[in-house]
């Protein structure tokens, strides 16, 4: 990474690192490295998860004020899933910062969802380290965090049945579902999807919604209602 690029990156994080080896450490995938005892990204991604988990804890502690350990538990999963912190770093463009093997770069590595994933979680490591957990705080909220809670607050606070479906299914052994559309009507701009819910060869529950998660979410509920009313999966 030249000075000019590593310039405009932590001007694109807001941080500016008083070892700027630390920030080429968190973008140097295991592929990268000449000889067994170069340095990858994988002890700051270790690093970073943690922070996340702490900062993020906190923030919806300090957000829903009325939620249960439960509650608090289930938007944590929901709030940090890979999805989001990939989106996170797409938005920051770590992609064209990552310094991979010549096997990573062939096959698309900048554009990779758990390379990307784990750069950010790597940078973020990477700032606690720099700086405290202070300023590791503040590049998680605002990247991250505060994004992820203005577009999902609602989907935060909604019950998760798909959830709650494959835990039932987990404490007793049993295999996971798979949500099928089994319909897709309306204009474009307004559609209604109905989607099933299979489980070993057969159908538990169908619902419709006018998204494929919201029908999916309808279709797990009346599916765990089945299941918990006495009928066996499988």
């Amino acid at each position: 990474m030249t000075p000019e690029e590593r310039a405009e990156l932590e001007s694109v994080l807001g941080h500016h690192f008083e070892r700027p080896e630390r920030l080429e450490r968190a973008l140097t995938h295991r592929s990268y490295r000449q000889d067994p005892g170069d340095g990858d990204n994988e002890r700051l991604e270790f690093l970073g998860d943690r922070v996340l988990g702490l900062v993020a804890s906190e923030r919806l502690c300090h957000a829903f004020p009325a939620w249960d350990a439960g509650k608090l538990s289930k938007g944590l999963a929901r709030l940090v899933r890979a999805s989001s912190i990939h989106s996170a770093a797409e938005r920051l463009n770590l992609g064209r910062y990552l310094r991979l093997g010549s096997g990573e770069e062939k096959t698309g590595g900048r554009q990779k969802k758990r390379l990307l994933a784990d750069a950010f979680e790597a940078v973020l490591g990477a700032i606690y380290l720099d700086a405290g957990l202070a300023a590791a705080a503040a590049f998680l909220r605002r990247t991250l965090l505060d994004p992820a809670l203005e577009g999902e607050a609602k989907g935060l606070e909604r019950p998760d049945h798909k959830s709650a479906l494959q835990e039932w299914l987990q404490q007793r052994g049993l295999a996971a579902v798979e949500y099928r559309i089994h319909k897709e009507s309306g204009p474009e701009h307004q559609k209604t999807f109905e989607v099933e819910v299979w489980h070993a060869g057969r159908t538990l529950a169908a619902s419709e919604g006018r998204s494929k998660k919201e029908a999916e979410q309808a279709a797990a509920r009346l599916a765990l209602e089945y299941l918990e009313g006495g009928s066996t999966a499988g």
